[in-house]
């Protein structure tokens, strides 16, 4: 492995390149890139596998990543290669190639006996992927479930947006036929937030036994599987538009469950 990197031509350089900019590389891959001590460090708190570590050495040392990660997985870059393949400034000088998870739904596993989960369909943005996982981690739920989704989830602005908490939280992935069996499997009490007549006020509801919240997107709203047979919400609008955000959706719904949870 080399131990220096001086040219944005290098073989490995155009690789992390592809990495960043290209969904099909990732996937194909099963890797991704990772900018800055924040996101790395909960990375790897939450064992994901770090294959190697760019550093440029004005922002930070060898010295110090040395304390933290392997010596055999650091690689020394120039400036020129770092704003090359750095997304913003303050990366802290760090840009981390690591191995991606399974986030099959068989693998799921929840820490309390009355789970709390986030469903979101069809999100598309990644600055609302992002801030959906950010909200996740400070409500602390057990799960957030991502169906049919249209965007891969190691994008480099998810994890940027989410701060790093794509790592943080317990993610499973799948279509919306596969979760909305999975939910019924483990007994889960599902809660679809929509703009449909029978929708109630979304504090008139119970979550504290196991319970999902289903968001879907601005422009759609959520398909029609979750309206069958399902608890339908809605947080009433006191202004001239009709909803809301879909991750400021999600946090009011999921404080309101947690808020409850905590009464209890």
């Amino acid at each position: 492995m080399e131990h220096k990197i001086t040219s944005v031509k290098n073989p490995l350089i155009k690789k992390v390149l592809l990495l960043k900019e290209k969904s099909k590389t990732r996937r194909l891959e099963n890797r991704f890139i990772i900018e800055g001590l924040r996101e790395l460090s909960l990375a790897v708190k939450a064992n994901y596998t770090i294959e190697m570590i760019l550093f440029y050495p004005e922002l930070i040392s060898k010295e110090e990543l040395e304390g933290i990660f392997s010596p055999s997985n650091l690689i020394e870059i120039s400036k020129p290669v770092f704003t090359k393949l750095a997304h913003r400034s303050t990366t802290e000088g760090i840009i981390a190639i690591a191995k991606t998870k399974d986030h099959s739904l068989n693998l799921i596993r929840f820490h309390s006996e009355n789970p709390l989960l986030l469903v979101a369909e069809a999100p598309e943005k990644p600055g609302n992927i992002g801030a959906i996982l950010r909200t996740a981690d400070a409500a602390g739920i057990d799960a957030v479930l991502i169906a049919n989704p249209k965007t891969d989830l190691y994008n480099p602005n998810i994890i940027r947006s989410s701060v790093g908490c794509i790592f943080t939280n317990t993610i499973g992935v799948g279509s919306t036929s596969e979760i909305l069996t999975f939910l019924k499997q483990q007994n889960i009490t599902i809660y679809a937030a929509a703009l449909h007549k029978e929708s109630e006020k979304y504090t008139n509801q119970d979550y504290t036994k196991a319970s999902a919240i289903v968001v879907g997107t601005e422009a759609t709203g959520l398909s029609n599987s979750w309206l069958q047979n399902n608890k339908k919400i809605i947080i009433p609008m006191r202004g001239v538009i009709d909803s809301l955000n879909v991750s400021v959706s999600a946090s009011v719904i999921l404080f309101e469950a947690v808020r409850q949870r905590d009464l209890n």
